[in-house]
């Protein structure tokens, strides 16, 4: 049943992505993990604290003291930051970790989004995205990719995710009933992606791993049909 129905699958549209801007590498940032977009700055995980910059300007604005080895997301108040095997739901203003849930990874979990009340988390290694409970971390259904998946967002009702195997990198989009692979957008050779974040119109955030950069990349606008 499975081959009948890739075989039925249509062809993704392929396009090489359009990097609009670089930003970093940051002071005391080696690594880019999880980024987010709070509809003003841009975050972004680098290891051992949130870094918070203008995406106009590129100037950092804030830097929370806290881990981030993986994925960051923004619910419209509250951001969301894998720590090891974990989840905390952290206050942007304070700093101040309000909670925590299991992250359904256990330690190996890679993207994170918030769309529909819930929080999306990339399975690295598994080809996994699962939705969660935000309040209890729950697994509530689960997408299987067909690449490993970094970076996770939703934007306008379309989900995407960033991959990283080798010196091959890219953004992709899929079907979130069935996982067929409708977008991808591939990065320049060995210009990878670990985190990703659309800022809800034309661009997507991608965190470039140990490039200590967040890269802008263009999102292709939709035909009408």
């Amino acid at each position: 049943m499975t081959g009948k129905t890739s075989r039925n699958r249509p062809q993704p549209s392929v396009h090489a992505a359009e990097i609009v801007r670089e930003y970093g590498p940051f002071a005391g940032a080696a690594q880019v993990h999880g980024v987010s977009h709070d509809g003003f700055n841009v975050w972004a995980a680098t290891g051992a604290q949130l870094v918070a910059f203008d995406p106009a300007s590129g100037e950092p604005t804030r830097t929370l003291a806290h881990a981030g080895d993986a994925g960051t997301a923004f619910d419209g108040t509250y951001l969301y930051q894998i720590a090891e095997a974990r989840i905390d739901k952290i206050d942007p203003a304070t700093g101040e970790v309000l909670a925590s849930i299991p992250a359904p990874g256990h330690g190996y979990d890679s993207g994170l989004a918030w769309a529909e009340g819930s929080l999306w988390v990339g399975q690295y290694r598994d080809r996994k995205i699962h939705q969660i409970d935000p309040a209890t971390g729950a697994v509530v259904r689960t997408i299987e990719s067909n690449r490993f998946v970094t970076g996770v967002t939703w934007v306008d009702g379309e989900l995407w995710h960033g991959t990283w195997e080798g010196d091959e990198s890219e953004i992709r989009r899929l079907d979130p009933q069935s996982g067929a692979v409708l977008d991808r957008l591939e990065m320049p050779r060995g210009t990878g992606v670990s985190g990703l974040e659309s800022d809800g119109a034309e661009l997507f955030y991608c965190g470039g791993g140990a490039s200590g950069k967040v890269r802008a990349v263009r999102r292709p606008k939709r035909v009408a049909s």
